[in-house]
């Protein structure tokens, strides 16, 4: 719901039509957010739309030429996390939002997993130097304990309620516990010993992933990181799902990106102690050792049905 408002104020407030989004991003399932996403996951509901327009992440020049006098906003997340955690190249985003500004679209960062500290600051889009029109956040905004999401607009954007403040309703809108228990995850994320906290953590979980990369190099061959939002990238598409099964096993809860199972999302909890981390590594290192056993195994089981079925 949150995505599908910011969508309908980018369109109210520049009177466009035209979205542009990301291939391999993902926003949601319902109404417009489904619009913004894959084919596979719009077409099977005839959500296609040509008002909707798809450009590859870390491409300025896809998103200069999808520009145009139509176009009411581009909408992306600061760090896909189902594309695989795939990091923003220096200076992407602020250019984004130049050309944005010059076209006079807006421009929605939806920070729903790399929001409220994730990544080490407040906010995801504070390490690539420029402030969004609006910025979507859910998941962590009740610590993940309430259902709360929330669309967070510029002053200008105001203006779309003025006439008639209804325009935009819900029947479980206000969401009064979930604002008690947001409030207080503000509080707490936004406190200089939290983020400290959290940028700590950060640093040792990247020494301790690279040690075990070099245990399992042909495996697991490299990390992306920002802050505590991680992708473990593997060998394969296969191997996504394997280590997601085998860390489950070992009482790790990852998951790959579904858009590139090739990546495991790792994104531990921001509250938790210096001394977990040793418990994690143990365990994410029996499942790496139990995925490599599974996978060439899988692998022919993969290939084998595929021939049958030819």
């Amino acid at each position: 719901e949150a995505i599908d408002t910011s969508l309908k104020i980018a369109r109210a407030f520049t009177k466009r039509k035209k979205i542009i989004s990301v291939q391999g991003g993902y926003h949601g399932h319902t109404g417009l957010s489904l619009q913004t996403g894959d084919a596979k996951y719009r077409t099977p509901f005839l959500f296609d739309s040509p008002d909707f327009i798809q450009v590859p992440f870390n491409d300025c020049k896809a998103i200069e030429n999808a520009l145009d006098i139509e176009v009411a906003a581009v909408i992306l997340e600061t760090i896909p996390a189902t594309l695989g955690m795939v990091l923003p190249q220096k200076g992407y985003l602020k250019t984004v939002k130049d050309l944005c500004e010059k076209n006079k679209s807006l421009l929605i960062l939806d920070e729903v997993q790399a929001g409220l500290s994730r990544t080490g600051k407040l906010w995801a889009f504070e390490h690539f130097d420029l402030v969004p029109d609006m910025v979507v956040l859910a998941k962590g905004l009740s610590g993940g304990i309430y259902p709360i999401t929330a669309t967070v607009i510029d002053q200008k954007l105001e203006s779309v309620f003025h006439k008639d403040p209804f325009i935009h309703i819900s029947t479980s809108g206000g969401s009064e516990l979930g604002c008690v228990v947001a409030k207080k995850v503000l509080e707490i994320s936004a406190n200089s010993n939290f983020l400290k906290k959290v940028n700590t953590l950060a640093e040792l979980f990247s020494s301790e992933l690279q040690n075990l990369q070099k245990k399992h190099p042909k495996f697991f061959r490299g990390i992306r990181q920002k802050g505590l939002m991680m992708g473990l990238e593997l060998k394969d598409d296969l191997a996504g799902p394997i280590l997601t099964k085998t860390a489950f096993d070992n009482d790790l809860l990852l998951i790959y990106a579904n858009n590139d199972p090739s990546v495991v999302q790792f994104l531990p909890p921001l509250i938790m102690e210096q001394k977990d981390i040793e418990f994690v590594i143990t365990q994410l290192d029996k499942a790496l050792k139990e995925a490599k056993i599974l996978h060439p195994i899988l692998k022919l089981k993969t290939t084998a049905q595929s021939l049958f079925k030819l």
